[in-house]
């Protein structure tokens, strides 16, 4: 009997199964590969798409704006397009390697040099401040309210522009000054004339003055004087001045009165009765100058005695100290005669009669003459 032989149907299946994964084990590679390149393809399609469309893009510097078209997508391609440079101090408002899109508003502040000059030095400062108080900040200079800033802080920056502070600072002192007294002059009636008195002595005072000194970086400016205090007020010196005036001691002359003496002048003696001293005499004359009477008035040449003048004889007196009519001998001039008065003949003053108008110019005033009255007779009949 022969063998009965069973077909190996499972075998065979398992054979179909690992064929079909093989196949996929060995194509998935070239399915990812695949996928990836038409992924990586569509990619640039749109980068190149996106790349070559134009762009409207705002381009704003130092506050003046400009739209432009590009078909850049970077920042620093845009720049170099439009023929813009970007210096080291200025400021964009977005990276340079940043990309562009369309509509986007890109900043640039253009840097300005300065010359700050600050506590003794100068130095150039780049900056993209408006204002010189924002330059100035940006500097770290701190600016104290008594400081002086030029231009003022709120000036706009221009390029080059200088800018100058100077430290304010103000100091007080104090000094002590000495016052001077016044001398205060008081009539005092009781005092003879032309005499004085110290009645109170002066005492200088003293006063205390407060300054104010400005100096502009370390040098004086102005001083100021601010307070001013009396510490001790100053006495005035008080002088008393004399204003009573001396009686004239006049002795009352007569024929009757007895001489005191003998003398005997150019030849003649004579007995006088009073030895004045310290005479002064002046000279006049007839005319109007002196007498304010011309050759045609009617009392031309009269003396108040009624007698007309003579010259070598005539002289005018106050009557209450010689006689009219009573001679006199003067010292240095000869024997006169008492006939005449005058408004400004008073005390021991002699007015000598000249006829030369001239001559009583020349005659001037003459002090110190002494004075030998005699009598009512005249000398040579002594």
């Amino acid at each position: 009997m022969g063998a009965f032989q069973i077909k190996d149907t499972h075998g065979k299946r398992s054979s179909s199964m690992s064929f079909a994964l093989r196949w996929k084990h060995e194509n998935v590679r070239l399915i990812v590969l695949s996928a990836m390149i038409s992924i990586a393809m569509t990619f640039m399609f749109l980068v190149l798409l996106y790349g070559t469309a134009d762009k409207h893009v705002s381009v704003v510097v130092n506050g003046q704006e400009t739209i432009v078209s590009t078909k850049q997508w970077v920042l620093q391609r845009l720049l170099d397009e439009q023929a813009i440079t970007i210096g080291t101090y200025d400021k964009v408002s977005m990276p340079l390697n940043a990309g562009v899109k369309d509509g986007d508003r890109i900043t640039i502040d253009k840097a300005v040099p300065l010359i700050v000059k600050a506590d003794g030095k100068e130095r150039t400062l780049y900056t993209t401040e408006r204002t010189v108080q924002a330059a100035i900040d940006q500097a770290n200079i701190s600016i104290r309210s008594q400081d002086k800033v030029t231009p003022s802080l709120s000036t706009a920056v221009e390029p080059d522009m200088k800018i100058s502070v100077t430290r304010i600072d103000k100091k007080y002192s104090e000094n002590s000054f000495k016052v001077p007294f016044s001398i205060v002059k008081k009539e005092d009636p009781e005092l003879a004339k032309g005499k004085q008195k110290l009645v109170q002595t002066g005492k200088e005072g003293t006063v205390i003055k407060r300054f104010e000194s400005v100096f502009a970086d370390g040098v004086l400016v102005s001083q100021t004087l601010v307070t001013k205090l009396t510490q001790s007020s100053s006495v005035d010196q008080v002088v008393a001045v004399g204003t009573k005036k001396e009686e004239l001691k006049l002795t009352v002359l007569s024929a009757k009165t007895p001489s005191i003496t003998t003398l005997t002048k150019r030849g003649i003696s004579f007995k006088a009765k009073k030895i004045i001293k310290n005479f002064t005499l002046t000279a006049y004359s007839a005319g109007v100058e002196s007498t304010g009477k011309g050759k045609k008035h009617p009392q031309y040449g009269i003396t108040a005695s009624g007698a007309r003048v003579q010259e070598g004889r005539t002289i005018a007196v106050d009557p209450r100290v010689i006689p009219i009519g009573w001679w006199v001998y003067i010292e240095g001039i000869g024997f006169r005669r008492a006939e005449d008065t005058g408004g400004a003949i008073k005390g021991n003053k002699i007015d000598v009669y000249f006829d030369s108008e001239s001559y009583v110019d020349q005659f001037g005033l003459k002090r110190g003459y002494t004075v030998y009255v005699l009598g009512p007779k005249k000398p040579e009949s002594l």
